[in-house]
């Protein structure tokens, strides 16, 4: 099935320009809305993507209507690879189905992993100047008073992990790590009695 993704930014916008350079492609199904573009967590992105089966092609007037970093269209296009959808984009003449295209995205993904290397280098040299001028401390420890008793209630089904997260005021990857370490705590003291 050959479906399309047409996205402008704002109510003001019009979409026609996208859907009227799309129209050549015998488009089956189409997806339309108008949000910005500042994440993936879009309702007519996701339900393209629920939608799409293998065998189909998902067409985009440009790269920047499906997403707007590299990271998160490589992230698209790896999972419309991992279901077996092609997409094809109008503007940078790329279609995944062939050979070109697919050494495209190669390169795209080839300049997102050198930009984020260039970063972590920029980050770890940033932080040895700091270190050796005394001024890194690196990230203070997470401390709570309110931990033991929320993960008491937590273990009892008392309050979910979201609750907890949110009652401590951390972020849930922060929250797996302390109940993580609490629990090796926890084991090693009962281990060692």
């Amino acid at each position: 099935m050959k479906i399309a993704y047409v996205r402008v930014s704002t109510v003001e916008q019009n979409e026609a320009r996208q859907i009227e350079a799309l129209e050549i492609y015998g488009i089956e199904k189409w997806f339309t809305e108008k949000v910005s573009g500042k994440d993936t967590n879009r309702p007519q992105l996701q339900q393209m993507l629920e939608f799409a089966r293998e065998g189909d092609t998902i067409y985009v007037h440009d790269f920047t209507r499906l997403a707007r970093s590299t990271k998160d269209l490589l992230d698209i296009v790896e999972h419309l690879k991992s279901k077996g959808i092609h997409l094809v984009s109008n503007k940078e003449s790329i279609d995944t189905s062939t050979p070109t295209g697919k050494l495209m995205l190669t390169f795209l993904a080839g300049i997102a992993e050198f930009e984020r290397e260039n970063l972590l280098e920029r980050q770890r040299e940033g932080i040895a100047i700091a270190k050796r001028n005394g001024k890194y401390k690196g990230r203070k420890p997470f401390k709570s008073d309110k931990f033991e008793t929320l993960y008491e209630e937590y273990i009892k089904r008392k309050i979910t992990k979201a609750e907890f997260a949110c009652q401590l005021g951390t972020s849930r990857p922060t929250l797996n790590k302390l109940i993580k370490n609490y629990e090796k705590s926890l084991y090693s003291d009962t281990k060692s009695k």
